[in-house]
């Protein structure tokens, strides 16, 4: 490559577009000694040119038409933060298949599109690079890719949503409801005015897809992981967990064994002594064990306009450097085989349960036969509270396969003795 600088078509002005167009200004000259020329944005696509802007930028560089970026055949690298999956997914595939290298946020088109988007990369020998799409400027795509290539990775387990993980910790440090912590963040603006993609766990699910994919070398789309939300989550469980010695957090999992992944996100109570149980507010962690490295954590901020452009700027310097060096297109997709996806039914974890019973003599002793003919082993059972005849019990699990608890849970509320089942969560980061 022989130009004088690397030119960029930049896909989206809106906060980590303008989060992009800030870092490649302030540090332009950090930037072209690291890569050795100029990076240089040629284009910017936006809906319209005459919209006021949080970032000072030259107008003639604004278009509306995505064909001014992509048949430009002087831009290199078409940076893509728009979000969304249409029409994100087809400008993507054009650059690509245009033999243009492409940096990108986007976690919902690499959690379900992924495959395509790496065929076409691969067809062109072109870049795919997509630090930001997954823990915002926490550095976990490329450690993943690169640093740890050369171990068996275990275990990637990860608060990797900084909306829930902020609702949790203050109904933790506070105990508030959901719903009322709920409406703080959204006028914070840690959650959007529709926040079911955050609470549902879905945006969680899509990160650990595409965590996993890299970690086992399989392919895992967005509908392979289970996937729970927090608003079931009560200042009761809240304060139970506390009381046992735990913190509930919204966890997402991928682990292998055996040549099985088991892929999830839900509320898990962790114990206070584990690392991820300290990242509090709208901070995330990415948990890593290794056969090599043993254990790591990746930790920093998630979101947000600036730590998403460190991660994009981050990639596009990347890019730049392989365009210097005609190799782009080294770092190809790693879903070298397509490994068994285990059903939540087969995953095999501990559980704690909130029950309320009649408080009578016998009530525990025919709750815990039907756990027992079910297999279910009980670590630990502790009365809570009492409401006239009724009484709240807690129960902790062992180890146990989901089915059987799933089996013996329906059993159990259709007792007569039992009045309702509260809360099932599981139990993660420890050992029987």
């Amino acid at each position: 490559m022989s130009k004088d600088s690397v030119q960029i078509g930049l896909l989206g002005l809106g906060t980590v577009g303008t989060g992009v167009l800030k870092v490649l200004t302030q540090n332009s000259s950090d930037i072209e000694q690291k890569v050795g020329k100029k990076i240089e944005v040629k284009k910017i696509l936006v809906r319209d040119i005459n919209k006021p802007r949080r970032v000072e930028v030259d107008p003639s560089l604004l278009t509306t038409e995505v064909q001014d970026i992509l048949e430009d055949e002087d831009i290199d690298i078409v940076v893509e933060v728009m979000g969304g999956i249409e029409p994100a997914k087809d400008y993507v595939l054009e650059a690509l298949h245009r033999g243009k290298n492409v940096v990108t946020a986007n976690k919902d088109l690499l959690a379900e599109y992924g495959k395509e988007l790496f065929e076409a990369s691969a067809e062109h020998s072109s870049d795919l690079f997509f630090e930001a799409s997954v823990a915002g400027g926490i550095p976990i795509i490329r450690p993943l890719k690169e640093c740890l290539a050369g171990n068996r990775i275990e275990e990637v387990m990860g608060i990797i949503n900084g909306t829930t993980n902020y609702i949790l910790t203050k109904m933790t440090t506070e105990g508030s409801d959901f719903e009322e912590v709920l409406k703080q963040a959204q006028e914070l603006g840690y959650a959007e005015a529709d926040p079911t993609a955050d609470v549902k766990g879905y945006d969680a699910a899509r990160k650990i897809a595409i965590l996993a994919s890299i970690a086992f070398g399989t392919r895992v789309t967005f509908r392979d992981v289970y996937v729970e939300g927090i608003t079931e989550i009560s200042r009761e469980d809240i304060e139970y967990a506390r009381e046992l010695g735990y913190v509930i957090k919204l966890l997402g999992i991928a682990r292998e064994k055996d040549g099985v992944v088991e892929v999830r996100v839900h509320p898990a109570l962790i114990p206070v002594c584990h690392p991820l149980a300290a990242v509090n507010d709208v901070f995330n962690a990415v948990f890593v064990r290794g056969d090599a490295v043993g254990e790591a954590m990746f930790y920093g901020r998630g979101a947000g306009e600036l730590p998403t452009a460190s991660a994009v700027v981050g990639d596009i310097i990347e890019v730049a450097r392989d365009l210097n060096l005609g190799v782009t297109g080294r770092i190809a997709c790693t879903c070298f085989t397509q490994k068994r996806i285990k059903p939540i039914g087969e995953v095999e974890t501990k559980f704690y349960l909130r029950l309320k019973v009649k408080d009578q003599p016998g009530v525990l002793a025919g709750i815990a036969s039907v756990f027992g003919n079910m297999d279910v082993s009980l670590a630990s059972v502790i009365q809570k509270r009492r409401e006239e005849d009724w009484a709240e019990i807690v129960l902790i699990t062992h180890q146990v396969q989901e089915k059987n608890l799933r089996d013996a849970l329906t059993i159990i509320r259709n007792l007569s003795t039992v009045d309702s089942v509260g809360n099932v969560i599981r139990v993660e980061g420890s050992e029987d």
